[in-house]
């Protein structure tokens, strides 16, 4: 995309040609910055002169507490320095509210599409009025093809366990959730479950890139073939493909769901990367988040070739809603995924080293986490300990 932008001071104006974020041309070829004459010369980046921002975030606030999580992992991520221009756009029934005639307008896969990384609160689909998930049509039309659930135990959040440290990969647009169900016959109805090889392919050379990127151990597959020897066993044969051509020095497991399921539940340590297809994934995901003390502590990520959905998983509450009660944690956590993503690490760390400070010392945490801070004390408090 070219826009021109016009620079000036008060003494000489510039109309220059901006593309995709660096100067093309300036006419006259001199323009006046800051006082000074300066000759731009061509593939200089604009934001040097024009203060343009280094990133780009479409923001989806969402419905009931999204708002007030979003706001406050946003205060986060600007507070720790992160040069970025945020784009608002709504979702879920907020979306409705604004006169949109689906919980998912095509502004807001527009605005995605533009700038490729989004920022999601919880959003609420109303049940039993024909609309689809705003979840599954944002993977279904912007491929987002991986959700990623890192789960990890955090000093300060009692549990059960500790030493918890494991993501599941979950292939996010096949199997049962594709929706393609029938009633044969009154009484009687059906449900496909689709599986692909490209798709069972493509999550599985996700899943041990991510944890090779990671410096991570091992994947574990976790399927049920024994009884669906066809769709769970090409899951699983496209894994071993994948494994044994690219990456044979990564550790590599196999484990029948209910068996793992049983597994976790015993000794979670034991798992560091778990992939599986897209029912199986969404359970254990919420499963494994209830050992380190559930939703509100747990990020979430979709992401595809393209594009990159970053969300806070916990759903909206409205019973909550502007009352400053909400935990924003895993909304900041998600912010902090998606800094990683975009290259942004040093931002991301720093945040992590101020939320985990926090959790630890325990004074300044919402009630679900034992304390009695607001969402807004919560967020200041992360911020203090920049």
């Amino acid at each position: 995309m070219t826009a021109g932008k016009r620079i000036r001071d008060g003494r000489q104006t510039s109309l220059c040609v901006v593309r995709h974020g660096f100067f093309v041309s300036c006419s006259p070829s001199l323009y006046s910055g800051r006082g000074k004459f300066i000759a731009v010369a061509p593939n200089t980046p604009a934001r040097i002169f024009l203060h343009m921002p280094k990133h780009t975030i479409v923001l989806i606030p969402g419905d009931g507490i999204g708002p007030e999580c979003s706001a406050a992992a946003r205060r986060v991520l600007d507070s720790a320095g992160l040069d970025a221009q945020w784009i608002e756009v709504p979702a879920g029934a907020t979306a409705l509210e604004q006169g949109h005639d689906n919980v998912l307008p095509a502004v807001t896969i527009d605005a995605i599409k533009q700038h490729r990384i989004a920022l999601k609160g919880p959003v609420t689909t109303p049940v039993g009025k024909g609309f689809k998930s705003v979840n599954v049509q944002l993977r279904q039309k912007l491929g987002l093809y991986a959700a990623v659930r890192p789960v990890r135990s955090m000093q300060g959040i009692k549990t059960r366990y500790e030493g918890v440290d494991l993501v599941i990969v979950r292939e996010n647009t096949e199997g049962l959730y594709s929706g393609i169900e029938n009633e044969i016959t009154p009484g009687v109805v059906t449900s496909l479950k689709v599986a692909t090889e490209a798709a069972c392919t493509r999550i599985a050379r996700y899943a041990f890139k991510y944890a090779v990127q990671r410096k991570r151990k091992k994947v574990t597959v976790f399927h049920k073939a024994n009884i669906m020897k066809l769709t769970d066993g090409m899951f699983i044969a496209c894994a071993q493909k994948v494994r044994e051509e690219h990456f044979p020095h990564v550790d590599y497991d196999e484990l029948i769901i209910d068996a793992g399921c049983m597994k976790i539940v015993q000794d979670p340590t034991k798992f560091d990367v778990l992939l599986m297809e897209n029912l199986y994934g969404d359970l254990v995901s919420d499963l494994c988040a209830g050992l380190v003390g559930g939703l509100g502590v747990t990020p979430g990520a979709n992401i595809g070739d393209e594009y990159a959905v970053f969300e806070a998983v916990h759903g909206s509450a409205p019973d909550l809603a502007g009352q400053n009660k909400a935990n924003p944690l895993a909304m900041i956590i998600s912010g902090v995924m998606m800094l990683n993503h975009i290259g942004e690490t040093a931002i991301a760390a720093k945040i992590k080293s101020a939320y985990n400070q926090v959790i630890s010392e325990g004074k300044t945490v919402t009630r679900d986490l034992g304390g009695s801070a607001g969402t807004k004390e919560f967020a200041q408090a992360v911020i203090d300990r920049f």
